[in-house]
């Protein structure tokens, strides 16, 4: 329905409408998941102890976790009849108050449930907006969260209000049908809903060109983007190069907000590092579509670092679920560097082992900044081709040293008896001038 049919509502201030904190009701949960053909129990589990700190990040408290076998799941109601009959009674005896799926739900499918079995239930996208929510502080977060919830809610607006012409009954007369006052306030709320989208949309929108504006200005310098799971420790490294003071947290998506810095390189060459929220499994497209304006800062850079936890048994699969969103934003040609995180964490002999499966990864320890120049004269390699190179310059040729000082980093510099003998990291372009030293 075109949004010009709801220009009566045009006195409503959007822009200005204050953000409002989350007064969740539900404190305590059941997890649920379906285990489909091909899935082990042991990836179930490692899903649902994901969901579990996803539940601990938004303060909801799991009483406890079940799965159910299927190849497919029940049309109407998710999960087969007497698996939820079964749910219902256990969370009656343990007080539990939500029951958490560990996926998206069909609106019909969650009012079905609702109405069926008497369960309270929310999904895996429901407690991933609650806490983008919570986590969200500057206009363009709130902006992109709350664009998210709106095209989150408007397909399930039934299941709120539903309840008004359950209470009531549908009145009808002979020969024609009323409208129950549930019916009709879905129609008001489906127009407020849309209007905001539009409006969100609008204000996103302006953001991005101003971000393009940005871009196109500072042009000349070359863009390193920080990708990964969440909580892989992301900001820790982005603080540990830039001293950018971006708040840290043991928690999923501590990070919402894209936060850029200069980065200082040996050669005086001009790179900015971004920082940005963290992928996870899953993640709604609806989700991923709201932050286009974080994201462009991904799809927009010379060099993406995909910083991974090395101590993770599940490295591999978060290792493709990044690239998997990376695919989806149009990232996925951009050069990237496998950084594995929190090295200080694991045995030197399995990081050996991830050198054999990872050849071109790094280990670091962002907290304890081992190896990270070497993670920057890498970066440095891959932004501007540059190679390392031992050469001999003769006195009477000084002026390539003072050159290279300037063009180059200077790793070593010895002055012998007969030359200057130099080992440096030098960008292709420059070259050249150097090609009658080279050692």
């Amino acid at each position: 329905m075109p949004y010009d049919e709801f220009d009566e509502l045009e006195d409503i201030e959007l822009e200005e409408e204050p953000w409002q904190e989350l007064d969740r009701t539900e404190s305590t949960a059941f997890l649920v998941h379906l285990i489909r053909q091909g899935e082990s129990q042991k990836e179930a589990d490692a899903s649902l102890d994901e969901l579990e700190r996803l539940c601990d990040t938004a303060q909801i408290q799991p009483l406890g976790r079940y799965t159910q076998k299927r190849n497919f799941p029940e049309r109407s109601t998710f999960f087969g009849k007497g698996f939820l009959e079964d749910i219902a009674q256990r969370m009656l005896q343990a007080k539990a108050e939500v029951m958490v799926v560990n996926e998206e739900l069909g609106p019909m499918q969650a009012r079905n449930i609702e109405r069926d079995f008497g369960i309270r239930v929310i999904d895996r996208t429901e407690v991933i907006l609650s806490i983008f929510h919570d986590h969200a502080h500057t206009k363009e977060a709130k902006l992109q969260v709350m664009l998210a919830e709106m095209e989150y809610q408007l397909p399930r607006l039934r299941r709120l209000w539903g309840h008004f012409d359950k209470e009531r009954g549908s009145a009808r007369t002979s020969g024609s049908a009323s409208r129950g006052m549930g019916e009709k306030q879905i129609e008001i709320d489906k127009r407020l809903i849309r209007k905001r989208i539009r409006s969100y949309t609008q204000s996103l929108r302006q953001i991005m060109q101003q971000k393009e504006t940005q871009r196109k200005q500072r042009d000349t310098a070359r863009k390193i983007c920080l990708v990964g799971y969440t909580n892989a420790g992301k900001s820790t490294l982005f603080n540990a190069l830039t001293q950018a003071g971006v708040l840290v947290e043991d928690k999923l998506f501590a990070t919402l907000d894209s936060t850029s810095r200069q980065l200082k390189l040996a050669t005086g060459a001009p790179v900015v590092i971004s920082d940005t929220v963290g992928f996870i499994s899953k993640l709604p497209h609806h989700l991923v579509a709201s932050f286009k304006a974080t994201l462009m800062e991904v799809q927009n850079a010379d060099l993406l670092l995909h910083v991974a936890d090395c101590g993770d048994e599940r490295l591999e699969y978060y290792r493709e679920q990044v690239n998997e969103v990376l695919h989806q934003i149009g990232a996925d040609e951009i050069p990237q560097i496998l950084v594995l995180n929190k090295a200080d964490r694991v045995e030197p002999i399995y990081l050996s082992f991830l050198a054999k499966r990872y050849p071109d990864s790094l280990s670091i320890s962002a907290l304890e900044g081992t190896n990270l120049d070497e993670l920057v004269s890498r970066a440095e390699r891959a932004l501007f081709n540059t190679t390392r190179l031992h050469v001999r310059v003769p006195y009477e040729h000084t002026a390539v040293v003072a050159k290279l000082h300037e063009l180059a980093q200077i790793m070593s510099e010895d002055y012998r008896d007969d030359a200057v003998y130099l080992e440096i990291i030098i960008g292709e372009s420059d070259r050249h001038i150097i090609t009658d030293y080279i050692v």
